[in-house]
């Protein structure tokens, strides 16, 4: 990944010398030689890359180039950061302090100069070993696909819609056989396993059993965890709890406060009362299921467990009446019918001869693939980019190659990783450091592609010559690209959805993780610490073998005494650190918790979210870390917005939306942070005056605004806004007049929502509204004026979200005429309170797929026509207490696929039983999710 490496920084210093040539004037020639040695190393590094794991000489040599590239990006950064902030202080100075500040200037210049020019002559030293290890220049590094990178950028552009569900080859009698078990009604099994090796599908099948009809209609309640290695055993049973009552806010902090014992005991009485089915996915060890099984009925009842592992141990479970289901692997023809779903488009399939020959390598490539069919998967997001028999031939060699070098020394599935591993090796350079940085999320998380991408984007690893395929993309545009095109090479899966079809929510799979970290720690990219109490030496060992440790990700161990426990010389050089710490973690001293900090120099991302200790202060020395590019104090209790954070001019996201349970004062110096993207202000915040915002050329999001402290003619300033969240806390002077002057730059904005604090201010949050015109997303909160029929003449709003709002019962003839609403969430007293029926017409919502009502009183009756809805698939009611019966025209929704209640009467549940007398209207939904009743 050296060659990777080289390019950021090469692109780095580019933009760098370009934006700060000022201040680079007295080492520009030693930058530009500096930059000359790079260029002609790049055409070495693809071939030494390949070559690493042969010739240990070629790794050592990589690693040393790899941490030179490093070194020269953060001296000139430093130097032309210490030489703008000297220059913005010098005009207070006298003619004598001028003179001798002068004098100190140019022993750093001179200096810095030296550095410089060490470093360049140990890359071309470096240059010199790698010609003389026999590795070959490439001159191209794009040329090796045969694809222009236009031709590229627009594939990137494509949706894949295959990507929102995997092909399953191979599943149906493994379903229909668990389904058979799960609904009997003689013979039951308390638990029902799902065994096998990772990679076999086994989470796959368990979640297709978990929707099928036929068990949504014989069980009444659901729940989903995922335990994996490091489990919580009161974080599992709050969620299965949680989930199993439809838990409102309320039930949830009563569960927080309870004992373990007590929710155990709860979640027993649970089960045993109702009919249940929990899921429990990736359990690895039997230890595992004994510290759980006491929150699980061991006598008679009606609800289920099932869970998937790879431990035989586990599915068996001797104290327990288990239904074993061992997955296989695929067969040949199977795994030939997975292959060419994935790798051969039928379209893009004419010639027979063609087709024969790729079938015959495929084939003979399956074979190292052992029926698994992750490995598949992943050997044909290889073989989907490669068109000519000549490429799949190439392909085969190499699997070939990786499987040869593991003979002997492998366990019967090693192949499997050695496939994994040529998928990473096909990336293009780009894309490594990017997938690279995908392991240091947890074990089976969900991480959200908009934290990622700002995490890439801080980090230097989106090229800026990649983009400009239109005037408004963005980095962050292309950095979705990145992701598209890891998911659409199966290495990354997709988790959840936009409401516009946009990827929200990513993971990857365990084996993939593996495979992930492993490279990691071979590039010397990250290094995971499980607890800060392990001896750093470790640390420094790697740092003298493979390289210095540049990326940090730290799990915070339960029982820490504090976040960074002992300062080590490698610190200096890290430039990502990323804390994960659990949910009941208190330090033992709040007081300078965040002090030890101020080490990492260089540091250039720094996230510590959910930091739940409440006194803590953020250290006015975090204003000395200037490279910083992204932080993140999100769901932290900070108390504090030191001024000093002014001084963190590189910035480009501040999220500071922490847990304040006082007012905090806001300083006005973010308006020096004029390379800021994306600003999340905390949600409750003072300013002594206006924030100015109008410096903020760059800002693409803006959350949390209050118009109480800010002017709007300083939102119509800001030309790249996307996504804004304004607070409505005092009557804007003069809207009209400035909501005409900023009109051009308010109608790019695409995600907008408008919270109404006041009581007069309906008109002013529909006047916002009506200066958005090019919005997808809209959320009102609060009173708010009748809804104008100019939302009609919105072409892309897709979603629309009305909480609080008061609307008139009329309203509903302007939303339902909304032409591509997909999604319509109506919350609390959505309508006025004298509102009782909430009426869905015939020809209404003609293109609304998903639908959620909840959290009212006063609405008694829902009323469908035929006709209304036609598209709808999902269905939410909710908490609906004033609700008598269910509407007759459910039976119309023929395209509905999910439907949930929760936190309904006891006597409406009892009409949607199976003998119910509104079952008729529910019968044909596939997938039935219904909550426990209310008492």
């Amino acid at each position: 990944m050296a060659e990777a490496v080289v390019s950021v920084v090469l692109e780095s210093v580019r933009d760098f010398t370009i934006q700060e040539a000022k201040f680079l004037s007295g080492v520009s020639r030693q930058v530009e030689a500096a930059q000359t040695e790079l260029e002609f190393m790049q055409g070495f590094l693809k071939d030494a890359d390949a070559r690493q794991g042969q010739d240990t000489r070629v790794q050592i040599c990589v690693a040393k180039i790899r941490d030179a590239a490093y070194d020269l990006e953060d001296i000139i950064e430093t130097y032309g950061l210490k030489v703008d902030s000297k220059k913005k202080k010098r005009g207070l100075k006298n003619v004598i302090k001028r003179f001798a500040c002068f004098f100190k200037e140019g022993l750093d210049v001179h200096r810095i100069g030296a550095e410089i020019e060490n470093i360049t002559t140990k890359i071309s030293a470096l240059r010199s070993n790698l010609q003389s290890y026999n590795i070959k220049e490439i001159g191209d590094r794009d040329s090796g696909g045969g694809e222009s990178s236009l031709q590229l950028h627009e594939r990137l552009r494509r949706s894949y819609s295959h990507v929102v569900e995997r092909d399953v080859v191979g599943l149906e009698s493994n379903v229909e056989e668990l389904v058979m078990h799960l609904v009997k009604d003689e013979n039951r099994h308390q638990v029902v396993s799902i065994w096998g090796m990772g990679g076999l599908g086994k989470t796959t099948l368990a979640r297709k059993v978990y929707r099928h009809k036929k068990v949504r209609q014989h069980f009444h309640s659901f729940a989903w965890v995922c335990v994996s290695q490091r489990f919580q055993v009161r974080n599992v049973w709050e969620g299965i709890l949680i989930e199993l009552i439809s838990a409102t806010w309320e039930q949830k902090q009563e569960i927080k406060d309870m004992t373990d014992d007590e929710i155990a005991k709860k979640l027993f009485l649970v089960l045993q009362k109702m009919r249940c089915l929990v899921i429990l996915d990736d359990i690895w060890r039997i230890n595992t299921w004994n510290l759980l099984e006491f929150a699980f009925p061991n006598v008679e009842t009606e609800s289920t467990i099932l869970l998937t592992t790879r431990n035989q141990a586990v599915a068996s479970l001797q104290n327990r009446n288990v239904f074993l289901h061992k997955l296989q692997p695929l067969n040949e023809n199977e795994s030939w019918e997975l292959l060419v779903k994935k790798a051969i488009p039928a379209r893009a399939e004419i010639d027979l001869g063609m087709y024969t020959k790729k079938k015959d390598l495929g084939t003979k490539m399956l074979q190292y693939c052992k029926g698994l069919p992750l490995a598949i998967i992943v050997l044909a997001g290889v073989l989907a980019r490669k068109n000519s028999i000549r490429e799949w031939v190439r392909v085969y060699e190499n699997v070939r190659e990786y499987i040869n070098r593991g003979i002997g020394h492998e366990e019967e599935y090693e192949g499997v990783s050695r496939v994994l591993a040529l998928s990473y090796d096909d990336l293009p350079y780009y894309l490594k450091p990017c997938f690279l940085y995908l392991s240091h999320y947890p074990e089976d998380s969900e991480f959200l592609v908009s934290e990622l991408t700002k995490l890439w984007v801080a980090e230097g690893l989106i090229f800026s010559r990649q983009q400009r395929h239109s005037l408004w993309e963005t980095m962050e545009d292309i950095a979705r690209d990145c992701v598209s095109e890891l998911v659409e090479r199966c290495l990354v899966q997709v988790g959840t959805s936009g409401s516009t079809g946009t990827i929200k929510g990513c993971r990857i799979h365990d084996l993939v993780r593996d495979m992930c970290l492993l490279k990691a720690k071979d590039e010397s990219f990250l290094q995971i610490n499980y607890s800060l109490q392990e001896n750093t030496s470790s640390m420094a060992a790697q740092a003298s073998q493979l390289g210095k440790i540049r990326r940090l990700a730290i799990y915070v161990d339960e029982k820490a005494d504090n976040l960074v426990s002992s300062r080590d010389e490698t610190n200096g050089h890290v430039r990502s650190l990323l804390f994960f710490v659990p949910r009941e973690w208190r330090p033992k001293s709040e007081k300078g918790l965040l002090s030890p900090l101020e080490d990492f120099k260089v540091l250039r991302v720094l996230k510590v979210e959910g930091l739940r200790a409440r006194r803590v202060e953020l250290p006015s020395e975090i204003g000395n870390m200037v490279h910083l590019r992204f932080l993140s104090l999100r769901v932290s209790e900070i108390k504090t917005f030191p001024p000093s954070l002014g001084n963190l001019v590189c910035l480009q996201t501040l999220d500071f939306r922490v847990s304040s349970y006082i007012d905090m004062v806001i300083p006005n110096v973010i308006k020096k942070m004029k390379q800021l993207r994306h600003l999340y202000l905390p949600w409750n915040y003072r300013v002594k005056g206006k924030l100015e915002l109008s410096t903020l050329g760059h800002l693409q999001t803006l959350h949390n605004l209050s118009s109480e402290y800010c002017d709007l003619k300083d939102v119509g300033r800001l030309t790249n806004l996307r996504k804004l969240r304004i607070t409505l806390s005092s009557s804007l002077q003069n809207l009209e007049e400035i909501l005409k002057s900023t009109g051009s730059t308010l109608n790019r904005i695409r995600s907008l929502m408008v919270k109404n604090n006041m009581n007069s201010g309906e008109e002013q949050a529909m006047q916002i509204v009506l200066s958005c015109g090019g919005i997808y997303k809209l959320m009102l909160e609060g009173p708010i004026a009748e809804l104008s029929k100019e939302l009609h003449n919105y072409p892309n709003l897709t979603k629309l979200v009305l909480w609080r709002c008061g609307l008139k019962e009329d309203q509903m003839g302007i939303l339902e005429k909304l032409p591509n609403l997909t999604i319509l969430e109506l919350i609390g007293e959505a309508f006025e309170k004298n509102t009782k029926i909430l009426v869905f017409s015939k020809g209404g919502f003609s293109s609304l797929q998903c639908l959620n009502v909840s959290v009212t009183d006063q609405i008694t009756e829902l009323r469908v026509e035929e006709g209304a809805m036609s598209r709808l698939c999902r269905l939410g009611i909710k908490y609906y207490r004033g609700l008598t019966t269910f509407p007759d025209g459910l039976r119309y929704l023929t395209n509905l696929k999910e439907l949930t209640i929760r936190g309904m009467r006891r006597e409406l549940h009892r009409r949607i039983e199976k003998d119910g007398e509104d079952f008729y209207k529910i019968q044909h939904v596939p997938s039935l999710v219904i909550g426990e009743p209310l008492d």
